[in-house]
């Protein structure tokens, strides 16, 4: 009875995570911290929480606004909760909004205003959603944006082709991580946006998602400085992306896409820190 009232608890715990973007502010604030950490640069505390509690009221404001939509009847019950936590983190965001520099607030405006066209009419009834196909390059453009520039814009460090590099791999790899969602949805998504499983069908579009991957670690290659530990589970991160990419199908498991293949950021840092903290391996 006991282990039973537990994992009720913790499955309502778990989606209320998942539901509310906690999991995937997680997964940007990792990417943020990992180019902090692969440029050897001070940590801007104030700039990851920005990024975090901004990804939070983002993402929410994008999936809810419209009073949840036909998907997201199941819910109705923690709706209210989820708007309340939401308001929460926009107050936390406003106080890290004041505290960074104007500059970051700058270019992360520019993000801010793709976010919102992509839901707000801009072109008569159309947004950036109903044009065909741009869904998934808008997503991996401000991810790669918010994780890459506003990391080295925030230290005042000079653009060099290394940035560069690390701007296009965030941008590919991103791309590659939104594919096993794509594959999920299938069966709902509206033919109109174009997914790259509905133009491309799902065996060719996990194809050009390995060869993302392919150029994810070809870019790595180019760089003119590599730290020993960062290249080895970055390398790890990227491969355990083609797993999950290559057996991703459209029945997935109810976390497969949601927690696993949204949380590898998250573990790609975790065990960066790990290793380097508490192993000390440089």
């Amino acid at each position: 009875m006991v282990i039973f009232v537990f994992m009720k608890f913790f499955k309502s715990v778990l989606a209320f995570y998942l539901e509310s973007s906690i999991h995937v502010s997680f997964a940007v604030l990792a990417f943020t911290v990992a180019t902090f950490f692969e440029f050897q640069l001070p940590m801007e505390r104030f700039v990851l929480g920005y990024v975090f509690f901004g990804t939070i009221t983002g993402y929410n404001f994008i999936k809810y606004a419209g009073i949840a939509g036909e998907h997201h009847r199941s819910l109705a019950k923690n709706l209210q909760l989820i708007q309340l936590f939401s308001f929460l983190c926009f107050g936390f965001f406003l106080f890290f909004l004041f505290q960074i520099s104007r500059n970051v607030l700058f270019v992360s405006l520019a993000f801010g205003i793709v976010t919102l066209l992509y839901i707000l009419p801009f072109y008569g009834k159309k947004n950036l959603r109903s044009f065909h196909g741009l869904k998934v390059f808008i997503v991996a453009f401000v991810w790669a944006g918010t994780t890459v520039i506003l990391p080295c814009i925030a230290t005042e460090s000079s653009w060099n082709t290394d940035w560069s590099l690390t701007f296009f791999q965030r941008f590919l790899w991103v791309l590659v991580l939104i594919i096993p969602f794509e594959i999920r949805d299938l069966a709902y998504d509206d033919n109109a946006l174009g997914t790259l499983p509905q133009k491309l069908g799902v065996k060719k579009a996990k194809g050009l998602g390995l060869v993302f991957l392919v150029a994810v670690l070809f870019l790595e290659g180019l760089k003119d400085e590599i730290n020993g530990l960062f290249f080895v589970s970055f390398f790890l991160a990227v491969i355990s992306t083609g797993i999950f990419l290559v057996v991703s199908k459209k029945n997935q498991t109810k976390y497969f896409s949601s927690f696993w293949v949204e949380g590898i950021p998250i573990f790609w840092m975790g065990f960066w820190l790990l290793m380097h903290h508490y192993f000390f391996i440089s």
